[in-house]
């Protein structure tokens, strides 16, 4: 089991941009991926991108790319720089620890088994 803490998320105005941090409790090399991903209001979590530790990056969500770039602190903590916001990015963003498939993460939510609380975002037009 880990533990996974978003932080970052707030309000801003169309164009601006946000800082989302993922801190994880501990590294653990059978759950090597760990993606943000995001719920709109009224529909369904969807991949964004996802990060295989020390490894491949891999948008989920090809309307991000170009936007939004992931990276990693350090073994325990993802960063997503979110730049470029729109209205249509506001969510919830969540941040999951899963296995991946060779090197490469999955984008849909049942391969994840741990979750962070979420951390809200809003973007305004």
């Amino acid at each position: 089991q880990v533990l996974l803490v978003e932080s970052g998320g707030g309000s801003v105005q169309a164009g601006g941009s946000l800082t989302l941090s993922c801190a994880t409790s501990r590294y653990i090399d059978t759950m090597p991926c760990i993606a943000w991903f995001r719920q709109p209001p009224g529909k369904e979590r969807e991949g964004v991108v996802g990060l295989y530790f020390g490894g491949s990056i891999i948008y989920f969500d090809d309307s991000v790319r170009g936007r939004f770039t992931v990276s990693q602190n350090d073994r325990n903590t993802m960063i997503l720089q979110m730049d470029s916001l729109k209205p249509e990015d506001t969510a919830m963003y969540y941040c999951a620890a899963g296995p991946s498939y060779g090197s490469r993460c999955l984008r849909e939510t049942s391969n994840y088994n741990n979750w962070g609380q979420g951390t809200q975002v809003t973007v305004s037009s």
